[in-house]
């Protein structure tokens, strides 16, 4: 069974790129993408993926409310908080959600970071 992952940015250039990384590292994975928490959670719903990447300053809910949200009905879902957003507070957060924080851009490097926690992999 292929594993799926949500990309959550409303950057459509965020998406793609971290779409075209996540391809080039995992080219089994199914991509579904959403550009607000209110799409994320619908998906999540919908489509129960196994992996997300979510953006923290979007339009409406931040991802951090979205987290909360999703966290209520998808406790299996991992999730790793994708943002330029940096500073302690919001690594803070990440940790007391129990979500993975990685810094962008979303360089190769980065989105292994983040696949690497996906997968359990040091």
């Amino acid at each position: 069974m292929k594993s799926k992952i949500l990309i959550v940015d409303d950057s459509s250039v965020s998406r793609m790129m971290i779409r075209g990384r996540v391809a080039g590292l995992q080219p089994d994975w199914h991509v579904i993408e959403a550009s607000n928490g209110d799409e994320a959670i619908a998906l999540v719903a919908s489509e129960q993926p196994d992996f997300m990447t979510m953006d923290v300053n979007m339009p409406g809910m931040s991802g951090f409310e979205a987290v909360e949200k999703i966290r209520q009905v998808n406790q299996k879902v991992k999730i790793v908080i994708l943002t330029a957003n940096i500073q302690a507070s919001s690594r803070e957060r990440a940790e007391q959600l129990g979500v993975c924080f990685v810094q962008k851009p979303a360089t190769l490097a980065a989105v292994q970071v983040a696949i690497d926690y996906f997968l359990g992999t040091p």
